[in-house]
């Protein structure tokens, strides 16, 4: 049975830890990307004009008035950390309306997430993360699976 010299396990364990880090970055972004389209997705429950009450129930998510809060929901750049991999989603500040230049949609979401002042929740944050965490196991198994252990294992 032939012997790994030192060199060449070094080599090959550092080929298979480049592989594990970019698929679970591929991992993290699907991650991400699938919150933040369930995020729209969930900030989309019927539309209404601004003024008018909205057709959307408590529990569910907001209804569109112009689709500022729509649109300000991103996914950060994705940057190395400490522990890997990280990203946040969440709303864009200081993106502002046409029809009220006084509240940012970052904090009519805020409101809308957490109670308006009758109490009223419309969440659309929260349930897309707890499907991310559901989704996330998928995306990462994806990732990794695409990974052909054995190209990364064998030794030139």
């Amino acid at each position: 049975m032939p012997e790994f010299s030192a060199a060449a396990l070094r080599e090959v364990l550092t080929r298979v830890q480049r592989q594990g880090i970019t698929a679970a970055r591929a991992g993290l972004i699907a991650t991400a990307d699938a919150m933040v389209k369930q995020a729209k997705t969930n900030a989309s429950t019927g539309r209404h004009a601004w003024g008018t009450p909205t057709p959307a129930t408590p529990g569910t998510g907001p209804a569109v008035i112009s689709g500022t809060l729509r649109r300000s929901i991103i996914r950060e750049a994705v940057k190395r950390s400490a522990d890997g991999w990280e990203t946040k989603v969440g709303l864009r500040p200081d993106q502002l309306p046409p029809y009220n230049s006084r509240t940012p949609s970052s904090r009519y979401g805020l409101y809308l997430e957490t109670g308006l002042k009758n109490g009223a929740r419309y969440p659309f944050l929260e349930p897309a993360s707890r499907l991310a965490g559901v989704q996330a196991e998928v995306n990462f198994r994806t990732a990794f699976a695409a990974i052909d252990w054995t190209a990364a294992a064998s030794a030139d």
